[in-house]
């Protein structure tokens, strides 16, 4: 394995070097991914799978009837001589070894699985390498890789995939070896031609498709910062009202903290007999709102009593008049009886 990339590295950086002024071209094919799709390979392995299946269920009846016949060996023991289990067993023996001789003929290193394989996979090699070699020369390929074989590939763009190419290729080299007249030959060669054209095309297409994904790719990175930075500065703003706001109520914390202090200082310095003075100075100042509406509070207070000893005097006014008048009426009435 390590040989083996060593090689590829080798050959990479001849490749390089020899073609560096025009640009290396690389390409690579799936060997597994190809052979899926030609219908006459996948026919083939699926006839050898039938024959595959049918052998080991051969191999498997032999060797259920060998197990049964030393199970009944083993329960009849009892009932035989020692001259009948030891030619009975040298029996079952020699079963069991012609089964593991057509097991190893069948599925051994040089058995039929082998030899069938391998001659089902060389017609199909030989095509794709012939493919290969054909579409290399005519694009001006450097190299050529297998993905599924042994050089691994970290990464490898689909656009330098040749497998499709190699699945038409053979295709249409396989209508032409099956076509029976003159017309189909021509429309076997018609189809090399439009296949040729449409390939161009499509690389052509993967290219400009390719340069619209990295604009757009561009665009939306952009786009992605600009909505970054735009919030970065929102953010900032929000963080600098919150701090220039912080600072404000401190300093003004602060001032009243040093107003109230200057207060206590000068209340507690004062002598006595300028309480006098302080009271006239107090009310002489500028009154806050809170004393206001105390005042404001107090004044409908003492309006409200003031209303209600009025109201008080008028009615006992009231009482007494009727009082009065209700005495004079009866003194009149005595008077007159």
């Amino acid at each position: 394995m390590k040989i083996k990339v060593l090689i590829v590295l080798v050959m990479l950086a001849a490749g390089f070097s020899a073609s560096a002024q025009r640009g290396v071209r690389i390409g690579y094919i799936d060997t597994e991914y190809i052979l899926e799709n030609i219908p006459e390979y996948t026919e083939a392995t699926s006839q050898l799978e039938s024959k595959v299946q049918k052998w080991k269920t051969e191999i498997e009846g032999k060797l259920n009837d060998v197990k049964q016949k030393r199970e009944a060996l083993n329960n009849e023991k009892a009932l035989l001589t020692k001259e009948l289990i030891d030619e009975r067993e040298e029996d079952l023996l020699f079963e069991e070894k012609e089964i593991l001789d057509y097991q190893q003929k069948r599925f051994g290193p040089n058995g039929d699985l082998m030899i069938q394989k391998r001659q089902l996979m060389q017609p199909v090699q030989d095509q794709i390498f012939q493919a290969v070699q054909d579409i290399a020369k005519a694009k001006k390929y450097d190299f050529v890789f297998d993905k599924s074989a042994d050089v691994v590939m970290l990464y490898s763009a689909e656009r330098f995939d040749m497998s499709e190419q190699i699945i038409r290729t053979i295709s249409r080299a396989s209508k032409r070896t099956q076509a029976k007249n003159k017309a189909e030959r021509k429309d076997a060669k018609d189809e090399d031609v439009i296949v040729e054209i449409n390939e161009a095309q499509e690389e052509r297409q993967k290219i400009l498709d390719d340069k619209k994904a990295e604009r757009e790719a561009a665009t939306e990175a952009r786009k992605k910062e600009l909505l970054e930075a735009r919030e970065a500065k929102k953010k900032e703003a929000a963080d600098r009202r919150a701090q220039i706001l912080e600072d404000r109520a401190k300093a003004r914390e602060e001032k009243l903290k040093e107003r109230n202090g200057n207060t206590e200082t000068e209340t507690n310095d004062v002598p006595e007999d300028r309480n006098e003075d302080d009271k006239v100075n107090q009310e002489d100042a500028p009154k806050t709102r809170e004393q206001i509406l105390e005042e404001k509070r107090q004044q409908k207070l003492a309006d409200r009593e003031a209303r209600k000893l009025e109201l008080e005097a008028k009615r006992k006014k009231i009482l007494e008049d009727r009082k009065k008048a209700k005495d004079e009426k009866e003194s009149e009435d005595n008077e007159d009886n």
